[in-house]
């Protein structure tokens, strides 16, 4: 259904008295269709529709690193109806932005953390580093020669390379791509030495030997890769994952924001959805509104310190 049917049956709703648990819930995603962010949104969205007994559809509205989105849903009426599928830029535009229309915060009702997805440090098979300490004295030796491809200035995986540098003091240079398939095809054809990818989107190249995987940036080993090493063997401390979090706008009734929060909670615990996260490559998560809160706080402070280290700008 597009954006305007919606809008016009939802008012149409109400002109005739029609309640806010009648109408659809609509989550809105900021990244494109096809994506891990908008998979797992609709993923999520099928069951807990079933759970809460009414229409959930996804939205897509891709652009500014997932801010188009969180706005629209940041200036949404708090009725539930309204939901954001946001993942972790939330946290890095926060610093990233020099200014945002919307607070991260205190614009949003915290749901709960969908999932989290840990990525893959790989290289192309002709680099002469067999794990992430060769890898650390190689570049450290020829300071500058070494590249990492990034499939988005800003994004999780960026921010992954460049907490690597800050914590090793490599010196790396980036090269921005317009999204990751022509990032990853880079290095899978040796133009670009390395890269931090998506499970999903590596698993395949390395099995194929078209790549090399050096680390996870998992705090430990993922059954993905039993075979290699965490990063943080060598870098102790060191973990960037990507995160899926549900929201709703502020000031959300508190029985509300539960009744979804459960029923959101729930639905990732479902086998289907538990199947479905797997095959991105994602960890379910499920915690509870307080628990997320205290993670995205914590999570705008720790991605601050490695934006100001990068210099990135968006875009």
């Amino acid at each position: 259904m597009k954006r305007r049917e919606i809008l016009l049956s939802s008012a149409a709703l109400l002109a005739a008295g029609v309640s806010a648990q009648a109408l659809p819930t609509r989550i809105l995603v900021g990244a494109p269709a096809g994506g891990s962010t908008d998979t797992l949104a609709r993923t999520l969205a099928t069951e807990l529709g079933r759970l809460l007994g009414k229409v959930v559809i996804v939205e897509n509205r891709p652009g500014a690193g997932g801010n188009i989105a969180a706005e629209a849903v940041a200036k949404a009426a708090p009725d539930g109806n309204t939901l954001l599928m946001s993942f972790t830029s939330h946290a890095i535009n926060a610093s990233l932005y020099p200014s945002l229309p919307f607070d991260p915060i205190r614009d949003f009702t915290p749901l709960t953390c969908v999932a989290t997805s840990p990525s893959v440090l790989v290289a192309h098979p002709s680099v002469p580093a067999k794990d992430v300490r060769e890898l650390i004295a190689l570049a450290k030796a020829k300071p500058g020669q070494l590249n990492f491809a990034i499939g988005a200035v800003g994004s999780s995986l960026h921010l992954a390379g460049d907490l690597f540098k800050m914590q090793s003091g490599a010196f790396i240079v980036n090269i921005p791509y317009r999204g990751t398939a022509p990032a990853i095809q880079d290095v899978i054809a040796g133009q670009v030495e390395l890269m931090f990818a998506a499970i999903g989107n590596a698993q395949a190249q390395v099995k194929a030997g078209k790549l090399k995987a050096l680390g996870v940036t998992s705090a430990k080993r993922l059954p993905a890769f039993p075979d290699v090493p965490a990063i943080a063997e060598v870098l102790p401390g060191y973990e960037s994952s990507a995160w899926f979090g549900l929201f709703g706008p502020a000031r959300m009734a508190p029985e509300l924001a539960k009744r979804i929060s459960d029923a959101a909670r729930q639905a990732i615990a479902a086998p289907e959805v538990r199947r479905r996260l797997d095959a991105e490559g994602a960890q379910a998560v499920g915690n509870s509104p307080e628990e997320f809160s205290k993670f995205v706080q914590g999570e705008i402070q720790r991605w601050a310190r490695v934006v100001k280290f990068s210099g990135a700008k968006p875009e």
